[in-house]
C-alpha cells in the first residue's frame, strides 16, 4: 500500500494583454518580433530611468482576484525582489511582496493564497553560432505586465491540478485580460511538489519550473512524486530545490537550490507610489465582470443540457452568448434549449448561420420535423404520472433524481421523439398540479 500522499501547490504566471508594458510605454506585443526592437531605458534597466505603473494591468489583476472571490487590499504597493540572472537587467524585479492586490480567494475546495502583479523578465535564447554554443538575450519581453496566481498546497491528485489550471485559463479569457496562450508563453506554470505520510505539511517543497503545457505539467508532477517516494523509501532526505523536467527521459533534474523570501531582500519600490482602493471603486470594477463559467454551467444544467455539451459551449465565450441570443429570439416559439445545444455542438450549425435569427428559423424547422407535438408529450406525461404513484411520491419527498427516471418513461411513450427540456417542464407542472 502506498504510504505517501502528494502535496501540490501552484504558481500560475499570466501575461496581461495590455497595449504597453508594466512600467513603461513600450509595446507589450513581443511574440515573434525582431529581438530587442521594443525596448527603452526603463525596461533595459538603465541608470536613472523611472518606472510608472500601468493602470490597465492593475485593474486586470483586481478583476481576476474578484472572479476568484479574493479580498482586494485597500492599500497595496510594489516591491523590489533582488536576485541576479542575465534576463533581469536591473538586478531586481519589480513585484509585490507583503501587500499584493488580491488575497484569500477560493475556487470550489481550492484556496487561493494571493494574486499579485509584477514585470516579466527578458527571454534567453540558447543557440549554436558556428562551433560555439551561445546564450543571447531578447529584452522585448522584459517589463511586460505579468500576473501571478498562487494557490495553497491543496492538491493531491494531478487530474485536479490540470482541471483547475484549465479553469484559470478559461476565466482569464472570459475576463478578456489575457489570451493565456501557452504556446506563445503568455501562460506559464510552476508546481510546488512534496509528499507526506500524515496530515502535517512537509518542511520542504520542490519547485518544477518553466512548464508550458498541461500535459507536460502532468507528466512532470507524476515523475517528481515518484522520485520523492523513491528517495524516502530508500531512507534518503528531501530538500528544497528547483527542478526541471526531461520529457525524453521522463524524469526531473536539479537546477538550483530554491530560495527563501529572505534571500530576495525585498523592500518597497521607492520610485512607484503606493496604491489605494476604496470599497466603491472595487464594487464598480466588480460590476464590469461578465458571467463566469461556473455560473454558466449551473444555468445550462438547469435547462437540461448534457454536461459534455455544456463544456463544449463554454469553451468559447462567444458561443455561450450566441446560445443565449438564439433562446431569446426563439422564446415565443418555446424553442428547445437542448436541441439548440445539440445542433451547435454536434453539427456546428452556429458556424453556418452567424446570424442568430437565421439559426432560429432553421432550428424551428428541424424541431417540427423531429420532435413530437406538445399535445402528444402532455398526454404521455399525464399517463406516466398516473401510472407511477411511488416515483411521484418519492419526488415529493425530495428525491430529485426521480425526475430523470420519469423523463425516460415519457420518452418511451413518445418513442424517443420528445425534447427532454420540454418534457421536464411539462412534467414538473403536472407534478405540481398533482401535489395541489
Amino acid at each position: 500500500m502506498d504510504q505517501y500522499k502528494p502535496v501540490i501547490g501552484l504558481e500560475v504566471h499570466i501575461e496581461l494583454s495590455t497595449k504597453s508594458k508594466m512600467f513603461c510605454a513600450c509595446s507589450s506585443e513581443h511574440f515573434a518580433k525582431r529581438p530587442n526592437t521594443q525596448v527603452c531605458p526603463v525596461c533595459l534597466g538603465l541608470p536613472g530611468a523611472l518606472p510608472f505603473a500601468n493602470l490597465e494591468a492593475v485593474l486586470s489583476t483586481i478583476k481576476l482576484g474578484l472572479a476568484f472571490g479574493c479580498s482586494i487590499n485597500s492599500f497595496s504597493k510594489f516591491d523590489r525582489k533582488h536576485y541576479f540572472y542575465p534576463d533581469l537587467p536591473k538586478g531586481y524585479q519589480i513585484s509585490q511582496y507583503d501587500l499584493p492586490l488580491a488575497l484569500g480567494g477560493k475556487w470550489h475546495e481550492i484556496r487561493i493564497r494571493r494574486i499579485h502583479l509584477e514585470e516579466d523578465t527578458a527571454k534567453l535564447v540558447h543557440q549554436k553560432v558556428g562551433e560555439k554554443k551561445v546564450s543571447l538575450i531578447d529584452f522585448n519581453r522584459s517589463g511586460v505586465a505579468l500576473l501571478e496566481l498562487v494557490s495553497e498546497p491543496d492538491f493531491s491528485d494531478v487530474k485536479d491540478v490540470v482541471g483547475f489550471l484549465k479553469e484559470v485559463q478559461l476565466i482569464t479569457r472570459y475576463l478578456g485580460i489575457s489570451a493565456a496562450d501557452m504556446e506563445k508563453g503568455s501562460m506559464r506554470l510552476e508546481a510546488n511538489v512534496s509528499v507526506r505520510k500524515d496530515t502535517k505539511l512537509p518542511d520542504y517543497k520542490v519547485e518544477l519550473k518553466n512548464i508550458n503545457s498541461f500535459r507536460f505539467l502532468e507528466k512532470a508532477i507524476l515523475a517528481e512524486v515518484q522520485r520523492q517516494k523513491n528517495v524516502l523509501n530508500q531512507g534518503g532526505i528531501l530538500f528544497q530545490e528547483t527542478r526541471g523536467y526531461d520529457e525524453v527521459k521522463g524524469t526531473t533534474f536539479p537546477q538550483r537550490s530554491k530560495e527563501e523570501a529572505k534571500d530576495y531582500r525585498y523592500f518597497p519600490e521607492p520610485d512607484i507610489p503606493p496604491m489605494k482602493f476604496g470599497s466603491d471603486a472595487v464594487e464598480k470594477i466588480k460590476k464590469t465582470l461578465p458571467e463566469l463559467p461556473d455560473n454558466i454551467r449551473k444555468r445550462l444544467k438547469s435547462l437540461g443540457i448534457r454536461a459534455d455539451y455544456i463544456e463544449v459551449l463554454i469553451a468559447e465565450k462567444e458561443r455561450v452568448y450566441y446560445f443565449d441570443r438564439v433562446l431569446d429570439l426563439g422564446k415565443k416559439e418555446t424553442l428547445s434549449s437542448t436541441l439548440v445545444a445539440e445542433l451547435m455542438v454536434n453539427k456546428n450549425l452556429d458556424r453556418n448561420f452567424p446570424d442568430a435569427g437565421a439559426f432560429v428559423r432553421n432550428v424551428l424547422e428541424i424541431s417540427r420535423k423531429e420532435y413530437a407535438p406538445a399535445k402528444e408529450v402532455k398526454e404521455a406525461v399525464v399517463k406516466v404520472v398516473r401510472a407511477n404513484k411511488k416515483a411521484v411520491e418519492d419526488f415529493r419527498k425530495g428525491k430529485a433524481e426521480v425526475i430523470g427516471y420519469l423523463i425516460g418513461l415519457v420518452q418511451k411513450e413518445v418513442k424517443g421523439a420528445g425534447d427532454p427540456a420540454s418534457i421536464r417542464k411539462i412534467l414538473l407542472l403536472e407534478l405540481e398540479n398533482q401535489n395541489g
